[in-house]
């Protein structure tokens, strides 16, 4: 008879951001809920009246740029009809006590990622994805040196409609805005004191770890050893350039950071060579999901090394990375009221289900 685990109550600390934390509790997943089947997947190659199927460019806001830029495209970008951000004529700012605004400057763009309607990221070919991200690298760099007023550019994806998708054909975004978000800037900060600290990349040593760490984890009361971890086994998949780890502390159930191997900052930088590597990992990452989840709808964003003069100085001790965060539950009142997050799948278990799909 096989003893049932003992649930799972702690919580972890994020290295990268201590102030956000993760209260894994297993017991919360037996918890009574409906459940839901996965949202219907939209397979068509093409779609009559859908703005983003090749053949309804005229549908669209005016286009930026097509990949390949002549014959039948396999990527398009184009601006959004409904940006966050926008390139007018600025407003008047103000400032009244405590109130204060700055002008929303800044640009908001569509990339549609495949001709194809329906065809998910782990159905493209590694060529691809591989062409995909080498368009969001191109045109970030493009953003930055067009206007020294944009601070930071984001590239991002959301599928689905958990995840804020609101056209089913497979698409992403790219912001360009004048501020550098929060959670970048805290990554930036952070990641620095670690490194005055201990003159090491925090990223690069959690990349260490995760391929050659043991730890043992004590009962606080007893000191009486519960279990020994093996941080190793946090690692989904693993390439030449690239390697794709699930967080430790990790926010959603199924979430995975993808980082370079060696120390890079800056994701501009990426080769031709480790693009194709980076698409390998990406496409069996995605598969490995999508055979656990099952029609796994997601955000995904890139973060990587804002540009000018005042960020060279993080070039030591920051490290690109691209976050994958499936939406499999949605916030309660207890993490938005204390910020913390609940991750009812032990980090763990999760990896080691990614780990068991056995890919082509």
């Amino acid at each position: 008879m096989t003893d049932t685990p003992k649930p799972v109550r702690e919580i972890r600390i994020n290295p990268i951001v201590p102030a956000e934390s993760v209260l894994v509790a297993t017991a919360r997943g037996m918890r009574p809920k409906k459940a839901e089947a996965p949202a219907p997947r939209d397979t068509r190659a093409h779609v009559e009246n859908c703005p983003f199927c090749r053949g309804n460019e005229h549908m669209t806001p005016p286009q930026i740029a097509l990949y390949p830029a002549t014959g039948d495209w396999n990527i398009r970008i184009v601006e959004n009809l409904y940006p966050v951000l926008g390139d007018d004529q600025p407003q008047s700012a103000f400032s009244y006590g405590l109130q204060q605004t700055i002008d929303g400057y800044g640009r908001h763009e569509v990339i549609v990622d495949h001709d194809h309607h329906g065809i998910t990221l782990h159905d493209m070919s590694v060529e691809h994805i591989a062409m995909l991200f080498g368009v969001y690298r191109d045109r970030m760099e493009q953003l930055y040196k067009s206007d020294s007023r944009i601070r930071y550019v984001l590239a991002f994806k959301n599928f689905g409609p958990a995840a804020g998708g609101s056209i089913p054909h497979t698409h992403s975004q790219i912001i360009a805005m004048p501020v550098v978000p929060e959670n970048v800037q805290v990554e930036l900060e952070n990641s620095r004191s670690f490194h005055d600290k201990n003159h090491h990349c925090i990223f690069c040593a959690l990349i260490d770890e995760a391929l050659t760490f043991e730890a043992t984890i004590y009962d606080r009361a007893s000191g009486e050893v519960r279990r020994k971890v093996n941080v190793g086994q946090f690692v989904i998949e693993r390439g030449t350039h690239f390697i794709a780890i699930k967080p430790f502390a990790s926010r959603y159930e199924w979430e995975v950071h993808i980082l370079p191997l060696k120390h890079e900052a800056d994701f501009l930088r990426t080769t031709p060579e480790m693009l194709a590597d980076f698409a390998r990992i990406m496409r069996r990452t995605m598969q490995r999901l999508d055979a656990v989840v099952g029609g796994v709808q997601y955000n995904y964003f890139l973060h990587s090394l804002p540009h000018g003069d005042n960020f060279a100085r993080c070039e030591p001790s920051y490290h690109w990375h691209l976050e994958i965060c499936p939406r499999t539950s949605i916030p309660t009142g207890f993490e938005l009221g204390s910020g913390l997050y609940v991750n009812t799948i032990s980090p763990e278990d999760a990896a080691a289900r990614l780990r068991a799909v056995t890919l082509e």
